[in-house]
């Protein structure tokens, strides 16, 4: 007992208050922390041959001082020195916590820049045959209440101002092989 009012006292003093230690975190009804993505999922091309819908997810309010988030996906085993990125959402409403299946961009509720594959839609997982790909969901708290992007500007520009606006992020990986 002495211990935990110790331990309030401390975040009292320290000015921590209960939302910072709010748990901010993503998840989904349709993919599962750690495994294999569903063939609904998967992208319907290059040899691929899934539906390419997007997963459901949904993600706790963000911490203090979010106007806006942004969503994600990436895979870091892509065999191109840097990656590849398969969906940036950005400008999604900080009212907003999730994204049914199959979302897509409407204009008041996010703005979905040109992926690596040179679409502005999700594109899911596509890897080259051989040993399965790690895929990173990824949804950012925003200090802004809008990323502002030049025509023309590329996923990299996006990511570079998600980068700089972001207060926190939560993490959904899984993978997919073929």
């Amino acid at each position: 007992m002495a211990k935990n009012i110790y331990v309030l006292f401390t975040l009292i003093v320290l000015g921590v208050s209960s939302q910072a230690l709010a748990v901010f975190d993503l998840k989904s009804n349709d993919i599962k922390p750690g495994s294999k993505i569903q063939n609904e999922f998967v992208f319907n091309g290059m040899d691929c041959k899934g539906d390419n819908k997007s997963p459901e997810l949904h993600w706790s309010k963000g911490p203090e001082g979010t106007k806006s988030f942004a969503v994600t996906l990436y895979d870091p085993d892509a065999p191109t020195g840097s990656g590849f990125w398969h969906w940036v959402v950005i400008n999604i409403p900080a009212t907003k916590t999730s994204l049914p299946k199959g979302w897509k961009a409407s204009g008041t509720d996010g703005t979905e820049i040109t992926s690596d594959f040179g679409m502005t839609i999700y594109g899911g997982p596509c890897p080259p045959p051989g040993k399965p790909h790690r895929y990173v969901f990824t949804v950012h708290a925003l200090k802004t209440d809008k990323i502002e992007l030049p025509t023309g500007a590329t996923n990299a520009f996006a990511r570079f101002m998600v980068e700089g606006a972001s207060i926190q992020k939560a993490v959904l990986r899984a993978t997919y092989g073929r």
